[in-house]
């Protein structure tokens, strides 16, 4: 489970969120690619933009549970 206090960086305010335990994996992005970014510099994703609408709300969710090292949280 992701933690809230070791919340990256970079991220849009809002429910979900990506910690410090983020491999960078790409699942994120391939899953919710309206939502999640890259930080290619420092070899993280992060919260873009929170999701709007059902379908990116959906598509957060997926990410969030498809997350192999459990990065993503949801604090909603």
């Amino acid at each position: 489970m992701a933690d809230p206090d070791d919340k990256l960086p970079d991220q849009a305010s809002g429910k979900y969120y990506v910690d410090s335990s983020c491999i960078d994996c790409d699942v994120c992005r391939t899953t919710a690619p309206n939502n999640f970014e890259a930080n290619e510099d420092e070899g993280y994703s992060f919260v873009v933009k929170q999701p709007e609408g059902d379908e990116e709300e959906a598509q957060c969710e997926e990410a969030l549970e498809s997350c192999p090292v459990e990065a993503i949280g949801n604090d909603g």
